[in-house]
């Protein structure tokens, strides 16, 4: 089988930076290092809408809610793997998980979620989608960012938006156990919850849906194009790590910055998807990628986050801004209200984006 140019260029580059890495990053000229961070974030991106494509060939063998569930769990390797390599260099970033997550959820649940209704709107007036999946969704987004992003500034244990030992290890246990029962009910009982409005047998909503009938030969194959599309990103992403902290070191741009770039790196194929779904007319699968997105998100990049900071002993800061906390909340309602009825208008959508706006201004000018 001949080897497709994507993985071609991405296990190249590989070889070089496992072989060359350490002297071309020393290189100290500016426009080598802007150069070579350009490359790897080529490449990344690259590999990611090849994991993007993979999953989306296995989405259309296990429908949904599997298939987007492959999808967004992937996304979140990749992201847990890019915070753990600027984490594990020497120039540890204690607010980097915390700043990735809360750049995660302005860019899906406004950015996307904004640009996506306006575009619908335009397209087709109004929208319809399942509600029962929205709602779910939300009801575990919630209380996992306001546990996560909120509740550290306020407790008494510890200082400066940390958790105590103890919280760092319930809280973490609190998360993945709500994260793995709605997993459970996602792609069981629940099932056609997630599904597209009127997919399923009305007054049935509850009942898993059938897998649609597909070869196992060819589900392996794309299992391990999309493993050999995730692994470059994940052996590269410490390169782009030191690239990344010393490009923000150099330009004097706020810490945070760091963390949007990354959000944006691991969520831009995603984001692409779930645009793609909008102008389809497919808005339920739009919703699952989005709020699928955000909620892996904080089910699984926080606990990773503080497992790591326990295992080498760095800090690790998740209590947003006060002025964050303000955007947070007005983010969470308005995310509320949107999905609160059947079907979805460009209203929302232009609400959305002046939110998102507001947040990129809060990142130069807090």
């Amino acid at each position: 089988m001949k080897l497709p140019l994507r993985l071609a260029a991405s296990w190249l580059t590989v070889a070089l930076f496992l072989a060359f890495g350490p002297a071309m990053l020393g290189i100290g000229h500016s426009l080598i290092s802007a150069a070579l961070f350009a490359w790897l974030i080529a490449i990344i991106l690259w590999s990611a809408f090849g994991v993007v494509h993979e999953a989306e060939e296995l989405a259309e063998r296990l429908g949904e809610p599997l298939g987007t569930l492959v999808l967004t769990l992937s996304i979140v390797i990749i992201e847990v793997a890019l915070i753990a390599a600027v984490m594990l260099d020497a120039k540890g970033v204690p607010t980097l998980g915390r700043d990735t997550m809360f750049s995660v959820l302005m860019i899906v649940l406004n950015g996307v979620v904004g640009l996506g209704l306006l575009i619908g709107g335009l397209r087709y007036h109004q929208q319809s989608y399942n509600l029962q999946g929205a709602n779910a969704y939300l009801g575990v987004i919630i209380p996992l960012s306001t546990i996560a992003l909120v509740l550290p500034n306020f407790t008494t244990s510890t200082s400066a938006g940390t958790l105590s030992l103890m919280q760092a290890v319930f809280f973490s246990l609190f998360t993945i156990a709500l994260y793995g029962i709605f997993l459970w009910l996602q792609t069981g009982r629940h099932r056609g919850f997630f599904a597209a409005a009127g997919n399923g047998v009305p007054g049935e909503d509850c009942r898993p849906l059938p897998h649609p009938v597909s070869a196992a030969g060819s589900n392996g194959r794309h299992v391990l194009l999309l493993l050999a599309n995730i692994l470059p990103i994940v052996i590269l992403s410490k390169s782009l790590a030191k690239l990344l902290d010393k490009g923000i070191a150099s330009l004097g741009a706020p810490a945070s910055l760091g963390g949007i770039i990354i959000a944006m790196i691991v969520f831009a194929p995603e984001g692409i998807s779930a645009l793609r779904a909008v102008r389809a007319d497919q808005l339920t699968r739009a919703i699952n990628l989005c709020l699928g997105a955000a909620t892996s998100t904080l089910g699984l990049t926080v606990p990773a986050v503080l497992v790591i900071g326990l295992a080498t002993g760095q800090p690790v800061i998740l209590g947003v801004s006060a002025s964050n906390m303000v955007l947070l909340a007005v983010t969470l309602l308005l995310t509320m209200h949107t999905f609160s009825g059947t079907r979805t208008t460009m209203l929302e959508g232009a609400i959305h984006l002046s939110l998102f706006s507001v947040f990129m201004v809060l990142v130069f000018s807090p």
